[in-house]
């Protein structure tokens, strides 16, 4: 037994620890600050904890129906569903082909999903802006969405790839040997066993669409077609009638952040499941 092993685990595991509560500490930092008064905020003496004197008053000055959250959030709404859905069926049916199936022009499909990963999204505005707009989708949730299922297929095609490569075709194999079809065996043997990828896939793919903010801009001029990154962007502005109210700022980027973290809360289980191991090992 090595002597040295525990010191050194010791040592990892108090720096893990510190780049932890690194990461950590502006996400606690905005929830503390979401209930706290403008006055609390803008001291220089640091108010560490949001009680006493904490409130929802930002929180609910937020989802006043004046300031737009609902109808951001909603247009958010639409376009993740509709993106992270469409996003994922055809990943998934292009990670299989690539993984499963020789045809010609395969590898030239493999290197064109990299060359695309490696496209800059800003050079592309003008040319989707113009596509859109001829289109006439602009400020719409099909126009916007179409766009982002583009833009999020190549990697999340090319995440899926490695789980599916994953999964030995021998499984199937042996299923349809016993009596399954192809696809029977596909469903009951290799879908159940890919479940974590595309879960995973799903939760990348969505955090990027929820998230984004350059494309939103180029896309959705009006108002009331902004979606939650564009609505806080302005509604962090300030004003000419005062200062930027952090308070509310605080708390709208709590509330944009909660659906992403509530939906990786309910996913995360599948998520960490080592189904492949299992499968192959048996």
């Amino acid at each position: 037994m090595n002597v040295n092993a525990k010191p050194r685990f010791g040592v990892l595991s108090i720096f893990a620890i510190l780049v932890a509560a690194l990461w950590v500490f502006p996400v606690y930092w905005m929830f503390n600050s979401s209930f706290q008064s403008a006055t609390d905020i803008n001291s220089l003496t640091p108010k560490w904890l949001p009680f006493p004197g904490g409130s929802l008053n930002n929180y609910t000055a937020v989802l006043d129906p004046q300031t737009g959250f609902g109808n951001a959030f909603w247009m958010s709404i639409q376009v993740t569903v509709l993106s992270i859905v469409v996003c994922v069926v055809f990943a998934f049916l292009a990670s299989l082909a690539i993984s499963r199936f020789k045809f010609r022009g395969r590898k030239s499909f493999v290197i064109a999903i990299i060359l695309v990963q490696m496209l800059p999204a800003e050079a592309m505005f003008i040319a989707q802006y113009k596509m859109i707009a001829g289109m006439d989708l602009l400020n719409s949730v099909l126009g916007v969405s179409i766009i982002y299922i583009a833009t999020v297929i190549p990697f999340t095609a090319w995440m899926l790839r490695g789980f599916v490569a994953g999964i030995p075709a021998d499984l199937e194999e042996a299923a349809m040997v016993d009596g399954c079809t192809r696809l029977g065996a596909f469903m009951r043997v290799t879908f159940p066993l890919l479940a974590p990828g595309l879960v995973a896939s799903s939760v990348f793919a969505l955090i990027q669409v929820w998230n984004e903010y350059a494309l939103a801009s180029v896309l959705l001029t009006q108002d009331a077609k902004e979606t939650l990154p564009l609505w806080l962007a302005g509604f962090s502005e300030p004003s000419l009638s005062g200062p930027v109210p952090w308070g509310q700022v605080m708390a709208g980027s709590v509330l944009v952040a909660i659906p992403v973290m509530i939906f990786f809360l309910i996913v995360q289980g599948r998520m960490t499941q080592g189904m492949v191991g299992g499968a192959v090992k048996g």
